[in-house]
């Protein structure tokens, strides 16, 4: 099984095709953590997810709420962004350990914000600027870390 893909995403369009292939192949759940400098495109991320699984509506980053919550179907979904936590325990307070019910997915931006206060990650989502072949884009490596995060990168290989 393989435990690491890497992609170069040229624009947005790779990304939101990139976002949507993930999508497709996580599992109820799964929890995944979004890596990467400001701009890199974590909320673009979420956005191609959950527009490829029926969402219509506009996706913003939960930067001040700290999480957004999304019910597609029967698939409960959580968009977290901890940027702006000042201590890893302010997400305790604010009842964060409700919402890994082991059922709903959740994908988190800036996880190392709530470090001791999340459960481990099934898969990571690493995402910098790179320069390929003349295009300024993103690279995004995507590593297991579980049984969850290789059955996802297991579907996106095939």
């Amino acid at each position: 099984m393989i435990n690491k893909l890497e992609f170069f995403l040229k624009d947005e369009t790779a990304q939101l095709t990139l976002a949507a292939s993930i999508a497709t192949s996580t599992q109820p759940g799964t929890v995944i953590f979004l890596d990467g400098d400001l701009g890199t495109g974590k909320t673009t991320l979420v956005r191609g997810f959950l527009h490829s699984l029926g969402f219509t509506g506009n996706v913003k980053s939960p930067t001040y709420t700290l999480v957004e919550p999304y019910l597609i179907g029967k698939q409960q979904i959580y968009h977290f962004d901890l940027y702006r936590l000042s201590t890893p325990d302010e997400l305790e307070y604010a009842g964060g350990r409700d919402y890994f019910d082991g059922q709903s997915i959740c994908l988190i931006e800036w996880p190392e914000k709530a470090e001791g206060y999340l459960p481990e990650a099934d898969l990571l989502c690493q995402l910098s600027y790179k320069n390929q072949a003349g295009f300024q884009g993103r690279s995004c490596v995507l590593s297991a870390i579980t049984d969850k995060g290789l059955f996802t990168l297991d579907a996106l290989s095939n």
